[in-house]
């Protein structure tokens, strides 16, 4: 009886050594690739001891030397329990348990509980696999992922028929989708409160702009009396954003920037260029309407042979006179026809093109010069991008952790830099899933750095390197960290934070990442 009681127990720890590995797995979209790429990175000390414990606790079963057993099953397990809710608690994204997580734990624990019974009532041997699961849970949840792929899709694709049939009985409603390098969920958020002054719109929320994010928004929120339906469409893949496109069917398509995001996966511009006008080209099988950044040399050079509108400093939509205040930027937008003028508080010249996108769209659907100027005025900084609030030690930060392309971070040191009379501070990790370009675009990110900032807090000391060795090629003489975690960086932040302080934190990255 004891035997047995240590052996549950040690199952036990099985689904708590899970979580971590659940975890990683989310944060790369569920794609193995990926994770065993996060995998390999990762140090191989506490694997090489949970092996050695695993095989311990095999030798004192096939020994029956239940007390040793059981000990060592209790201490480890306490062990994974208290290792489990530690990361947790100190993850930056921690593990959501969303019910495609629930049924990854349900799959193993039918599976240990299965080969708990075979243990008791056929032969003891049968424990060995559950003990080498509970002890290697980086093959639990990869084999929990083979084993629910069947089910996943199932429920995927009824998922996806029911969005689908909701979007169809909603003869009228009008979809736009917003894809783009960066700047997309900016101009989506810009775009939902400009358009909410003629119609009632849905719109994803957060950085729901996968095909299950869109779905879901769809069968929670879609209501009968909504007018437009705006979608942001993310991808890594090519062929990522026409899945998302056969599922909405949009009538309006805005691509925002074509950039190195994501190489990792797409391997070259030409195909984040492709994957991004997978919109255009559903939208002009539709015969609606496409709204292009053509100050944005990829796109420009794609967009011959697409009926489009072009927007931007050039456009057939432009945005002119561009003046910062006090209180924000003032600017006018034109069509030929109508000047709109603009003034908001939201900062960087990336946000004008992003202002601009919306109004070159709100114009086409009919919104009025006057609604769209009432609007701008209203607009709050989207959480996280370039947010501008009060911090600790009465200092004022400028949160863009949730920007993550070189475009956009290189904006917001101006944006820092733009700050006279302030001590200026930057916390950055750097940017990620840049493909051969992100050594370069991670050293830009540092001139920029040395040039703007009094202090600057590099987290993560293998992503340090870029940024380190640009700001020794500047020569910067100021004041440098280099620490493991924004944790770290905060107690610096707390010695050296007051109200003549501005800080900006530029990204965030996920656990995955943070090396």
């Amino acid at each position: 009886m004891i035997l047995y009681t240590a052996v549950a127990i040690a199952f036990l720890g099985g689904l708590f050594s899970l979580t971590r590995q659940a975890q990683m797995l989310q944060q790369n979209s569920y794609y193995p690739s990926r994770y065993i790429k996060w995998l390999k990175g990762e140090k191989c000390g506490l694997t090489v001891f949970s092996l050695l414990v695993c095989l311990l606790l095999v030798l004192f079963l096939f020994l029956k030397w239940g007390i040793a057993l059981l000990i060592l099953s209790v201490i480890s397990t306490a062990f994974k329990i208290s290792r489990a809710r530690r990361l947790q608690k100190k993850s930056i994204k921690k593990l959501v348990y969303t019910a495609r997580v629930k049924r990854q734990y349900a799959t193993l624990t039918v599976l240990l509980i299965g080969m708990f019974l075979l243990g008791v009532f056929v032969s003891a041997y049968f424990f060995i696999p559950g003990l080498a699961l509970s002890f290697m849970p980086a093959v639990s949840i990869l084999l929990v992922r083979t084993l629910n792929a069947p089910l996943e899709r199932m429920v995927s694709n009824y998922f996806i028929s029911d969005a689908k049939r909701l979007l169809k009985s909603h003869q009228n409603l009008k979809v736009i989708g917003i894809t783009g390098s960066y700047g997309k969920t900016s101009t989506k958020y810009i775009l939902v409160e400009i358009l909410s002054e003629k119609f009632n719109c849905l719109f994803t929320p957060q950085s729901f702009n996968t095909p299950l994010g869109v779905v879901r928004t769809v069968r929670e929120n879609l209501r009968a009396d909504t007018n437009v339906f705006i979608t942001e469409m993310g991808a890594k893949n090519v062929g990522d954003i026409k899945e998302i496109c056969d599922i909405a069917s949009p009538d309006v398509a805005v691509i925002t920037s074509v950039g190195p995001q994501h190489l990792d996966t797409f391997k070259s511009i030409e195909n984040v260029t492709k994957t991004k006008f997978e919109l255009a080209d559903s939208v002009l099988k539709k015969g609606g309407k496409i709204f292009l950044n053509t100050d944005n040399e990829y796109i420009k050079a794609k967009s011959k042979g697409y009926p489009h509108t072009s927007y931007g400093v050039t456009g057939d939509v432009s945005y002119k006179n561009v003046n910062y205040t006090k209180s924000g930027v003032e600017f006018d937008v034109e069509n030929g026809e109508v000047t709109v003028h603009i003034v908001t508080k939201l900062l960087g010249i990336h946000n004008v093109e992003n202002i601009t996108a919306a109004v070159a769209v709100a114009l086409s659907l009919g919104v009025s010069p006057r609604d769209i100027e009432f609007a701008a005025r209203k607009l709050k900084p989207i959480s996280h991008r370039l947010e501008m609030k009060k911090f600790i030690g009465g200092a004022l930060l400028l949160d863009d952790a949730y920007n993550a392309n070189p475009v956009g971070s290189i904006e917001a040191v101006n944006v820092l830099g733009s700050f006279e009379g302030y001590k200026k501070i930057i916390v950055t990790p750097g940017l990620v899933e840049l493909g051969e370009k992100e050594y370069e675009c991670n050293y830009n990110l540092g001139r920029a750095a040395s040039k703007e900032a009094d202090v600057i807090i590099l987290v993560g000391k293998m992503r340090a390197v870029p940024l380190k060795a640009a700001c020794d090629d500047a020569g910067y003489e100021k004041e440098l960290h280099i620490v493991d975690a924004f944790s770290d960086a905060l107690e610096i932040l707390k010695q050296k934070a007051d109200d003549k302080t501005v800080i900006l934190i530029e990204n965030d990255l996920p656990d995955n990442y943070s090396k």
